[in-house]
């Protein structure tokens, strides 16, 4: 997906939020990241931990394999 495509539907997700502490974590999370130079996290990574990242990503796809907010969060678990 193009840049403007991709900013366009992240502005128009971000629109659809009504939740506070949501968008202040989208902010803070995206200012953060704002200056970091992915491909240099990425190039640090062995190739174990790039294949468990693009498995993680793959198995990801199914949403059969997703959990929910709730289940992640859980204390009891």
């Amino acid at each position: 997906m193009e840049t403007f495509k991709l900013k366009h539907n992240i502005h128009q997700i971000i629109d659809r939020i009504e939740n506070q502490e949501l968008l202040q974590s989208l902010y803070d999370f995206l200012k953060g990241r704002e200056n970091v130079k992915t491909v240099s996290l990425w190039n640090s990574l062995s190739q174990e931990q790039k294949n468990e990242v693009l498995l993680s990503f793959e198995v990801s796809e199914n949403e059969q394999n997703l959990i929910t907010r709730d289940e992640l969060f859980d204390s009891d678990s």
